[in-house]
């Protein structure tokens, strides 16, 4: 008898297990899949939805640069599965039209601004990290880096999460606000600390501070540098140059450069300012927590 029941209580659990899993399974086959094509759009939906809808991010590595990602077929297939595929826009995606996807699921969240892309003039080809070689050249793409646009695209992804899920609007709409004043406190705070420091001549290691600049008032001449390598002597020699025209006091800065980069900055009178990108998921916090750093540190500088 009470092998019976033993038996019986086993098949009952295993039964009840399966209908929780088979439950599971379809509530995760209906749950609304978004696939952001950098972090900040990915940490924008998961401000707008939280656990609501399955948001992924599908560059693998952290050191890898969104912007030269080219996906295989474990991130082509997740783009395909996507209800929702954020784009940055501004030739973000250059391989865009290389890859397969219904143009109904495609966000470009730039696109309410893509009158006031910024173009770069010339071409430089290099190699570094693992995204291997590329050009800074065309359009610049890091968007965000203006905080107010960032906060268009914020905005632009709300409104796309809301025509999927309209049952979902109120929410997503009362989380865009949260949101779009966290971005625009940043922005307030950048374009005082900016606005109190008449000189404005700034030096940056890549063009992509262009947007940053434009908003806040900088005038930023950008040269091709790498955070870990020391530039040759015909490229410091470039730099005095370009200090003659341009008495940059500052030079910004993806990541730390070497120590003896900085240092030969220092007796130039140059500092070295780390303001990250953020284009892929950072190893601690957040967006926001690293813009916030950034702006601090601008500030320190500015002082």
């Amino acid at each position: 008898m009470s092998f019976r029941f033993a038996l019986l209580a086993r098949y009952g659990f295993a039964l009840c297990l399966w209908f929780l899993c088979a439950a599971l399974a379809r509530a995760d086959a209906g749950r609304l899949k978004i696939v952001a094509t950098n972090y900040p759009l990915a940490y924008f939906a998961e401000r707008l939805v939280g656990d609501r809808a399955a948001v992924e991010f599908p560059v693998p590595a952290a050191d890898t640069d969104p912007a030269y990602w080219e996906p295989k077929a474990k991130g082509v297939a997740a783009l395909q599965k996507a209800d929702l595929i954020l784009l940055n826009g501004a030739d973000y995606e250059k391989w865009l039209s290389r890859v397969s996807l219904s143009k109904l699921k495609q966000v470009n969240t730039s696109a309410a601004f893509k009158d006031r892309y910024i173009h770069t003039e010339g071409v430089v080809v290099h190699s570094h990290g693992p995204g291997g070689t590329h050009a800074h050249a065309g359009t610049v793409y890091t968007t965000w880096l203006d905080f107010e646009q960032a906060a268009l695209q914020a905005q632009a992804v709300a409104e796309a999460i809301a025509k999927k899920r309209p049952e979902w609007k109120s929410l997503v709409m009362e989380n865009l606000a949260g949101l779009k004043a966290d971005l625009l406190a940043l922005d307030a705070d950048l374009r005082s600390a900016a606005a109190a420091q008449p000189n404005k001549s700034w030096l940056a290691f890549h063009p992509m501070y262009d947007y940053l600049g434009r908003r806040y008032g900088f005038d930023i001449a950008s040269v091709h540098w790498d955070t870990d390598e020391m530039p040759p002597p015909q490229e410091w020699e470039a730099l005095k140059h370009t200090l003659a025209g341009h008495p940059a006091k500052w030079m910004l800065w993806e990541a730390a450069p070497l120590a003896e980069v900085a240092a030969q900055l220092k007796a130039m009178g140059v500092a070295s300012v780390v303001f990250d990108l953020c284009g892929n998921r950072p190893r601690e916090g957040d967006f926001l927590t690293v813009m916030r750093a950034n702006v601090e540190n601008l500030k320190a500088a500015l002082r």
